[in-house]
């Protein structure tokens, strides 16, 4: 028994240390380490650009909420309903509260995206239509590309910026034509809400990385609640406040649509895909919007906006396409 224990034993293991067949490495894990950052790509773009289309939905929707609401009631109201579904949606996962490196970030985050972008926004609304805002801030994909290669030290190809600038410049004369050249106080909200939503957007694609993005703003809304809670209730005393069918349904988008859940996936898709290169998504943004402002505000769409189309999409599939 011995003897047959002893011979046997070698066999066996010489069985189960068989080298694994060479087919196994294209049908097995081994393939997995691949297969993976490509389907995570593909599903970073898909979040991206499902953002992008959410995005261009807030003009439209802050012109139906100016109809019966004051633009810094509007604002701080939008911040204060967004902030309590983040803060529900936290408090019933029980999502542990950030670390102290983390909020510096969001304080970034919470003043570019949740307060910043969108009062410098409205004000310009008041006197410029969405089809004009909207091109103007066209230019956000070049200025966040820029402001996250110097945060973050991003180094992209000089395709992408050669396509980048292509974008921006049809952009510019786009807004150019349409504004006879010059420059209203709109668009000074307008460049400077370019410059503070650019960097709340760098920090909050950084932030992705290490916590899920529906956690990156909601924390930045919670952050603000205070703020706009108090800008709301002084607001109110001293602005008209008016419910009609599309102020409250302006109201509810930017707070729901735009605010939380078009930031959340917007978040995500940055963290898979890069700033830059996500970035350069919202390049179709303006484009989304002008074709929102004539169905659902009636505006007429310049004649120059297919042309600017089809410049602008040959720039987002060469940045895609680009090394970052």
């Amino acid at each position: 028994m011995t003897a047959q224990d002893s011979a046997t034993r070698p066999r066996r293991i010489a069985v189960t240390e068989a080298p694994v067949p060479a087919t196994s490495t294209t049908t097995g894990p081994a393939a997995t380490p691949t297969a993976a950052p490509h389907s995570a790509r593909r599903t970073g773009t898909l979040m991206a650009a499902l953002g992008v289309t959410a995005f261009s939905l807030t003009f439209p929707s802050t012109a139906w909420g100016l109809e019966g609401i004051g633009p810094w009631s509007l604002v701080t109201l939008r911040g204060v309903l967004s902030a309590l579904i983040a803060g529900g949606c936290l408090l019933a996962l029980r999502v542990p509260v950030p670390h102290r490196r983390h909020w510096a970030g969001l304080a970034v985050v919470g003043a570019g995206v949740v307060v910043g972008f969108p009062l410098l926004t409205t004000l310009a609304l008041q006197t410029s239509t969405t089809a004009h805002a909207a091109v103007v801030v066209g230019l956000l994909p070049l200025t966040t590309a820029v402001l996250s290669a110097l945060r973050t030290g991003a180094r992209p190809s000089r395709m992408f910026w050669t396509a980048a600038l292509v974008g921006a410049a049809a952009v510019i004369a786009f807004t150019v034509q349409q504004s006879g050249g010059a420059l209203s106080t709109a668009d000074l909200y307008l460049f400077g809400a370019l410059l503070i939503c650019a960097a709340g957007y760098t920090e909050g694609g950084r932030l992705a990385r290490e916590m899920p993005g529906w956690q990156v703003i909601g924390w930045g809304l919670m952050l603000c609640l205070p703020l706009n809670a108090v800008g709301a209730v002084l607001a109110l005393q001293h602005e008209s406040f008016q419910l009609t069918g599309h102020s409250t349904a302006g109201l509810l988008y930017s707070a729901i649509g735009s605010q939380f859940l078009g930031l959340v996936v917007w978040y995500r898709g940055m963290a898979a895909i890069g700033v830059p290169k996500a970035s350069q998504l919202q390049l179709a943004q303006p484009l989304l919007t002008l074709v929102w402002s004539v169905f659902l505000l009636g505006e007429h769409l310049p004649v120059a906006a297919p042309v600017t189309a089809a410049a602008v999409l040959v720039c987002i599939a060469v940045t895609q396409r680009a090394r970052g």
